[in-house]
């Protein structure tokens, strides 16, 4: 975690912005957070408006390591990524994965109001898209019991001619173990690991293939390394649908892991509509750079992302609630 004694007040700035998603992706149709300037360049305090202060520190830790530490060395340049399908339809998806140049594509299921058979059809166009070589990871992001997730994996498997992992197909550590068991495809905890308290009982479980660690809410690079390295098992590192400045930290984790054998879900981007950043980390033929330190907002960009005076103060007051906490 960040060190207690750093101020808030000491920082350089502190800018609220609100940048609408393209789709919904999570329930989420803008996306909010801060970001703060500091000594060593600029961090990004994200955390998902459902969490509560206590589940947000750890977000504020990574933001403030961001921008007052500089970050491990790193141990690659370039990071692998897969392309991110929301629960879009069919020909959509096809349309997103044929214009990523991504190799590996990363298929949200199981969203409220859909039915599996859009699932089906979703996968099965983006493998059309991806075409024999590619790799297919689906995202159920907590939705089914454990029948219920043995089925649809099951179901998924066929349609993506064989899926690279389901993740976090159950909310419980437990319900993870229960799929495990059942089912051919590899198991990837996010949740799990993200928001547990313990997030090492994954591994202790036997819960899971495949460790999705985020810098951010992990509470910053060092720690998740800590962590990838104490769960012992094969990690991704995944965006938390931040800018450009947020996702420039889970890069410098992703650059940072001792290895690193799946492609990553860091090509989140273009799931925002804009960024605070003139040149924003898009995927150059399915792949990222590793950064020294977080790219500079653009003022202009920053200005037009700007946010009601009312959702400003919202942010503020919650970014000082959970400093608060943080320093307790």
């Amino acid at each position: 975690m960040a060190p207690a004694t750093i101020d808030l007040a000491e920082l350089d700035a502190v800018r609220v912005y609100a940048l609408p998603m393209r789709n919904k992706f999570r329930g989420v149709t803008v996306r909010r957070g801060v970001l703060l300037g500091g000594p060593a360049g600029w961090g990004e305090f994200c955390p998902f408006e459902d969490y509560d202060d206590a589940q947000a520190v750890p977000w504020l830790a990574a933001a403030l390591e961001a921008c007052t530490e500089a970050w491990p060395e790193p141990v690659r340049t370039s990071i692998p990524v897969n392309c991110t399908v929301p629960a879009v339809s069919a020909d959509k998806a096809h349309a997103i994965v044929a214009a990523s140049g991504c190799r590996t594509a990363k298929v949200k299921v199981a969203e409220p109001g859909q039915t599996a058979g859009d699932d089906v059809e979703r996968v099965a166009a983006v493998r059309d898209a991806l075409g024999p070589g590619g790799a297919i990871r689906v995202d159920a992001n907590a939705a089914w019991d454990v029948d219920t997730a043995v089925t649809r994996i099951r179901e998924l498997d066929r349609a993506a001619g064989g899926l690279e992992y389901a993740e976090q197909p159950c909310p419980s550590v437990d319900e993870l173990a229960a799929v495990r068991r059942q089912v051919d495809v590899r198991i990837a905890a996010d949740e799990s690991i993200r928001r547990a308290e313990d997030p090492l009982r994954v591994a202790v479980a036997g819960a899971a293939d495949v460790a999705i660690i985020k810098a951010t809410p992990l509470g910053g690079v060092r720690r998740a390394l800590r962590v990838a390295e104490a769960c012992g098992l094969p990690c991704v590192v995944s965006s938390a649908v931040e800018t450009s400045i947020g996702l420039a930290a889970q890069l410098a984790l992703a650059g940072a892991l001792p290895e690193l054998p799946f492609a990553c879900g860091l090509g989140t981007m273009s799931l925002l509509d804009g960024d605070v950043v003139a040149d924003s980390l898009l995927p150059v033929d399915g792949h990222l750079p590793v950064l020294r330190r977080p790219p500079e907002p653009d003022p202009a960009l920053v200005a037009a992302a700007t946010p009601t005076a009312d959702v400003q103060h919202r942010w503020l007051e919650r970014l000082g609630r959970v400093d608060t906490l943080r320093r307790a």
